[in-house]
């Protein structure tokens, strides 16, 4: 008998695709895959339990990483990251070690509580974007190029940030690009690259700890992972097409906006309306 958290009856592998392809797209249009947007929608729209949605955002998450990093060695120029390697190699041991003990921490947190935290880092999230819109253009640093701190100070970073993406399946650029400019005084492009560098090590560490066991479903990976990984590349693709021409500034705006509404109805049915149960996927 397959047990039932091994079966995922929902058979909608189109809408995977467009729900995918359009939340990448909207990532791709201010310079992030999306992922902090996907995960509202796996719960909401897929029906997905808050840990397996977690989980299922964390593995799409890692494969739209991989065309983003294929994306900026082809078309995007070299950047020198020999200036900051300090704080790479920083933002990479810590954030493994904390994707590690984070991706198992997410076991023990009870449903009706990590919808709460959910909610909580997506509204720190929405105040992200909004932040780096309107102090876009600023050039002063929190931290010294020379200073001696620049190792702990890199490690505590990737610490936080290998947390966050473990417990919300994101890569963690929204979190990594603006601690690399604003602490560490990197300027944006190579903190784009460098954010990619970071982020492919500290994904996959998560996706391991979490494949002992957690990714059983053949279910859901043929209906809905992969259709969603899919889309999502497409969508990243025309993203990063459009963002000439769109009004990044204002669109930056106005998804944080919806971003925390997302985040506040997320907290709002995780505490006080249970509603219909979620499929386990």
């Amino acid at each position: 008998m397959i047990s039932i958290e091994r079966l995922y009856p929902i058979r909608r592998p189109l809408a995977a695709v467009l729900a995918g392809a359009a939340v990448a797209t909207v990532g791709g249009l201010i310079g992030l895959g999306g992922a902090e947007f996907r995960l509202p929608s796996l719960i909401a729209f897929f029906a997905l339990y808050p840990h397996r949605a977690i989980r299922s955002n964390l593995l799409i998450s890692l494969v739209t990483l991989a065309m983003s990093a294929a994306a900026r060695v082809k078309f995007l120029p070299a950047v020198s990251l020999g200036e900051f390697r300090v704080e790479i190699v920083g933002m990479v041991v810590g954030g493994m070690i904390a994707a590690w003990f984070g991706a198992a921490y997410l076991s023990r947190i009870p449903e009706a509580r990590i919808m709460g935290v959910i909610a909580v880092l997506l509204l720190i999230t929405a105040f992200l974007r909004m932040a780096e819109t309107l102090i876009a253009g600023a050039t002063w640093t929190v931290s010294a190029h020379d200073t001696m701190w620049r190792a702990p100070l890199a490690v505590l970073a990737g610490l936080v940030v290998g947390l966050i993406s473990s417990l919300l399946g994101v890569a963690g650029g929204e979190f990594i690009i603006p601690i690399l400019i604003f602490i560490f005084g990197a300027d944006i492009k190579t903190a784009g690259t460098a954010s990619v560098i970071i982020s492919i090590p500290v994904v996959l560490t998560g996706v391991t700890r979490h494949c002992t066991g957690h990714y059983r479903s053949q279910s859901m990976m043929v209906f809905l992972v992969l259709p969603m990984s899919i889309g999502s590349l497409i969508g990243a693709a025309m993203g990063g097409y459009l963002a000439a021409w769109a009004p990044t500034d204002a669109l930056r705006l106005v998804l944080a906006a919806i971003l925390a509404v997302s985040a506040v109805k997320l907290w709002s049915n995780g505490n006080h309306s249970p509603g219909p149960r979620k499929l386990p996927g």
